[in-house]
């Protein structure tokens, strides 16, 4: 069972739409149980025949064994420290890419005492896995199932068996690939490239990812 936390908002409905559509069951959580609900039935129109349901927070974390984290930087620290309990022992995925806005200067990333938001993460959960992953793909294709997605998505970690099932769950979605990127203090470069493609999106009106070469 997979849930996503700030699965209101455009990245996380996304993953949750691609992954329902690949076969997993979803959880969409959210400060509210009634928008998570509504979140859901959202997507169901999408995907009718998917497994998604929409409950609070909370309930999320209990019911899942992976948990992506999709909401805002700002957010997760108290998102952590209320509810760290209930992640213990489970495999926590970050998705997120601290960044900040300045007219005129576009996106740059926001720098993290501990290195990076998956970095903090797991110092804020040290009895869970957590992976850094999916920063990099646009959450307005993930949105759109009839737009066929390229690219991949790098995947970091300290816990091998995690890295694994995320890159599993990376390759699940047609057309993109999990790519290991190695110990989870790599996840700050990742982190790092989304502000960037941010830029490279706006200057070009278009959702370009990232793909690796020669493997």
């Amino acid at each position: 069972m997979l849930a996503i936390l700030g699965g209101t908002g455009p990245e996380g409905k996304g993953l949750a739409l691609r992954l329902a559509l690949a076969g997993e069951e979803l959880i969409i959580g959210s400060r509210e149980a009634s928008r998570g609900s509504t979140a859901a039935q959202e997507l169901a129109q999408l995907a009718p025949n998917a497994m998604i349901r929409g409950t609070d927070n909370p309930s999320a974390v209990l019911q899942a064994d992976v948990i992506f984290l999709a909401f805002p930087y700002e957010g997760q620290r108290a998102v952590l420290e209320d509810l760290g309990p209930a992640f213990q022992g489970k495999i926590v995925v970050s998705v997120i890419a601290p960044m900040k806005f300045e007219r005129g200067k576009g996106a740059s990333a926001v720098e993290v005492e501990a290195g990076s938001a998956a970095q903090e993460a797991q110092e804020l959960l040290p009895d869970s896995q957590v992976v850094a992953a999916f920063q990099n793909v646009s959450a307005e294709e993930l949105l759109n199932p009839s737009v066929t997605m390229e690219g991949d998505v790098v995947v970091c970690s300290d816990h091998a068996d995690a890295k694994k099932v995320v890159m599993d769950l990376a390759d699940k979605i047609q057309n993109l690939r999990g790519v290991d990127g190695g110990s989870l203090a790599n996840a700050k470069y990742v982190e790092q490239i989304t502000p960037m493609l941010v830029n490279i999106n706006r200057i070009y009106k278009t959702h370009a990812g990232i793909k690796i070469v020669g493997i």
